[in-house]
């Protein structure tokens, strides 16, 4: 799977506002926070490059569909189903 971001680049601290009563349960917990928005960032990320990418290239999805609709598929004579 392609990487959507540099696992090495250097660590940026910053500034955020959160729930205080979650972030008291949180830290008693002891969830890492940084991690954890790090996990649900990639997670936003991916999902939004997804969404993008289909947006972007949803016309040549389509033709390609066309095409294979109208034409059939080079395996359709190998398939066993």
């Amino acid at each position: 799977m392609q990487q959507i971001y540099d696992k090495k680049a250097p660590k940026k601290a910053t500034n955020l506002s959160i729930n205080s009563d979650l972030l008291i349960k949180a830290r008693d917990l002891k969830i890492n926070l940084s991690a954890t928005l790090e996990h649900a960032l990639v997670a936003d990320v991916r999902k939004a490059e997804r969404q993008k990418w289909q947006t972007e290239n949803k016309e040549a999805v389509n033709a390609l569909n066309e095409l294979a609709e109208n034409n059939g598929l080079f395996s359709d004579s190998y398939r066993a189903f």
